[in-house]
């Protein structure tokens, strides 16, 4: 007899009255979102879907076999009504997600049904959201830098092709600003695709990104997938392994370069954290599941470039209490190219975006890839800032007067790069009531130059405040 999963098209594979699956079992506990379920004739296999409930309204992945006939599955939606008892049917398929061009323009939950309120998705391609890494010799051996516009991330944190990069900052610093600006210059400046995965976020936050990426015009080339706040723990783990089935099509079939970016990442390790202490299993230190390292690498390792496309990825990291000791912030950083720390400090001074220049770095910055010039205009722009740092507190006792002719030519200095390096953003235009601005790669290292060399030393510091290029910058 056909199985139940394999007679139904696309991805409707809701519980079908009067069907008679091939294999089927009977709910023996359920815990919240941990469902047990006793299957006397055949055991489903590990990440296979389960459906149970009124009309399959229930959907169940597969985490463990407890027995030879009992499994442990996580809900994937409410329990809400489920009873002891209740009939549930082995699928016999891995949750699978819609791909191909007719995503773009759309938005997605983890099921690949659609949620802009716009006609369903059926038929056509669906694929399995577990799947294996590129392997190793397929993999590009090259390594190119990947410009945003941004000065402060071009010059002194330029991002990888093919590799991710960490925007890391606690609440309110403006990591979510940061990623759709990246959206805004990137489809517009590279064309390709980009894939928006929100995970464990506000409705509101996804809904206002979508209005945004409308009024800009790069909602075409854009697909959004969302595991949102209010949603069980087990459909915001898997949120971010469906987005990267969608983004793989694009890459693999396709041949794109593909933008995916992830917010948060955070999100991902605490709903992980969540779905292990629903199973049952010890937690290690600070309360993360033992399983966090492996969990990450399993989602992180799907990121990489081919020869004939690739997946470039920013991901916003949570940092909790702003403490970058914690294990999920230390998990991360060892998968990242280029790590975007965002500063509270900086954002209380008006400094945006609020990148720290000294804690934020980048594989790419060495002279054979970045290129000898931009190499040293990094490592001046840091010496600068680094022993302006240092300063500060010797300058805060004395007075700015104290302090050698030298010194205070370094401060000067130090002063003008951090305005410099502030820039009006596409999306904040409504609120900031000025203009977004792209800076190319060259013209912000021409203008860090300039100012390294005291160009701008008769120039006030809030002319280079909030400007594109440095020639937009006035002595009066």
């Amino acid at each position: 007899m056909e199985r139940f999963a394999n007679g139904l098209p696309g991805s409707d594979q809701r519980f079908m009255p009067g069907m008679q699956p091939a294999n089927q079992g009977t709910v023996v506990s359920v815990r919240g979102s941990v469902v047990d379920a006793y299957f006397p004739r055949e055991l489903p296999s590990v990440f296979n879907l389960l459906r149970a409930g009124q009309d399959g309204k229930v959907a169940i992945e597969v985490e463990a076999h407890l027995s030879s006939e009992v499994v442990r599955g996580v809900a994937l939606t409410p329990t809400r009504g489920l009873a002891l008892g209740a009939i549930v049917i082995d699928t016999d398929r891995p949750l699978k997600v819609p791909v191909g061009e007719r995503l773009l323009g759309r938005v997605f939950d983890v099921f690949g049904h659609t949620i802009d309120r716009r006609e369903e998705i059926s038929g056509g391609d669906w694929r399995s959201i577990h799947r294996e890494p590129v392997p190793i010799r397929q993999r590009a051996t090259t390594s190119e830098i990947f410009a945003t516009d941004i000065k402060a991330i071009d010059v002194l944190a330029p991002l990888e092709r093919g590799g991710k990069a960490g925007l890391f900052g606690g609440a309110g610093v403006g990591k979510t600003v940061i990623i759709t600006e990246m959206i805004h210059n990137i489809v517009g400046r590279h064309g390709g695709v980009s894939i928006f995965c929100g995970i464990g976020e506000r409705c509101r936050e996804g809904e206002e990104l979508y209005r945004a990426m409308k009024e800009a015009g790069v909602l075409d080339h854009t697909v959004m997938v969302f595991g949102q706040m209010h949603e069980p723990p087990g459909a915001r783990f898997r949120a971010g392994h469906a987005a990267l089935t969608m983004a793989e099509y694009f890459r693999d079939d396709a041949k794109k370069d593909v933008l995916l970016l992830i917010d948060n990442i955070f999100r991902f390790i605490q709903a992980g954290a969540e779905v292990s202490g629903l199973m049952g299993q010890l937690p290690s230190r600070l309360g993360y599941q033992p399983t966090l390292g492996t969990e990450l690498a399993e989602l992180e390792e799907r990121i990489c470039n081919t020869p004939t496309g690739a997946i470039t990825s920013i991901q916003a990291v949570y940092v909790p209490a702003d403490d970058f000791t914690d294990p999920a912030a230390v998990h991360t950083f060892a998968h990242l190219s280029a790590s975007i720390v965002l500063s509270r400090k900086r954002a209380s001074q008006g400094l945006y975006p609020a990148i720290d220049p000294l804690q934020s770095s980048s594989k790419m910055l060495t002279p054979h890839i970045a290129g000898r010039r931009h190499y040293r205009v990094a490592q001046e722009v840091r010496k600068t800032l680094a022993t302006y740092e240092e300063m500060k507190d010797l300058i805060a006792m004395l007075g700015l007067e104290e302090i050698s002719r030298d010194d205070r030519r370094i401060v000067f200095r130090a002063r003008r790069l951090e305005r410099f390096l502030t820039q009006p953003f596409f999306t904040t235009q409504q609120f900031t009531g000025l203009g977004g601005k792209m800076v190319h790669l060259e013209d912000a290292l021409e203008g860090c130059e300039r100012i390294l060399n005291d160009e701008f030393s008769r120039y006030p510091e809030k002319s280079l405040y909030m400007i594109g290029n440095i020639n937009e910058a006035k002595i009066s």
